[in-house]
């Protein structure tokens, strides 16, 4: 190839490569998809639950405490509000389950009670006291048959009486105590209270009676 033929080819390569950077390249746009622009979402509104209809309005309420009928109560005294009784007051004692009038001594230390017919036994090497006591309310004599406890003097210091054991009971307290038969036909009444029953119980109030029948 002669050199004016070469020559002519790299001018004719060159203009055709200018050309081709200088013309705008055309983008065919009936092929692109279509962007359209965002539908904005309506505001929903929430709807409001209508309110219940209140057919009957029901309001609880404690109802009050209807009081009782209440019995007199017994006066009470003291630090310790112990029930003041008088000098003569009710007691029931068991057995046999008799209801006494009873003296409130509280210069005596052992409880004594009014008996007859007082004697004692051996049952199996244990020595018991038979005696009998008056139903006030019956005019009767019961036989009693009690385990002996102790012998303790008398009050008028003359010989020892025998004591046993009982349940008496005064307005609402009940112990068991030591109980001296005696065979005096000269106490004033059947049933002498000490303080063997008396301690830490009740006050004595030497100017009244049957405080506790009230």
């Amino acid at each position: 190839m002669s050199a004016g033929v070469r020559a002519f080819g790299a001018v004719f390569f060159g203009v055709l490569l200018s050309a081709c950077q200088s013309a705008p390249m055309v983008v065919d746009s009936s092929n692109c998809p279509v962007i359209r622009e965002p539908v904005p979402c309506p505001v929903c509104e929430v709807p409001q639950c209508p309110e219940p209809e209140v057919i009957e309005r029901i309001v609880l309420q404690t109802a009050p405490s209807q009081p009782g009928p209440e019995g007199p109560r017994t006066a009470t005294a003291g630090e310790l509000d112990l029930p003041v009784i008088g000098t003569v007051e009710y007691v029931v004692i068991e057995p046999p389950g008799l209801r006494l009038e009873a003296m409130i001594d509280t210069a005596t230390d052992l409880t004594t009670i009014r008996a007859g017919n007082i004697r004692t036994v051996e049952k199996d090497g244990k020595r018991f006291v038979l005696y009998t006591l008056v139903d006030p309310e019956t005019g009767e004599e019961q036989e009693m048959e009690t385990r002996l406890r102790r012998r303790a003097a008398a009050r008028n210091g003359e010989g020892k009486n025998y004591v046993v054991l009982m349940w008496l009971t005064l307005g609402d307290y009940r112990a068991r105590v030591e109980v001296g038969l005696s065979d005096r036909t000269d106490m004033a009444y059947p049933l002498r209270v000490g303080r063997n029953l008396l301690t830490d119980v009740a006050i004595v109030d030497v100017s009244r009676k049957h405080t506790l029948d009230r």
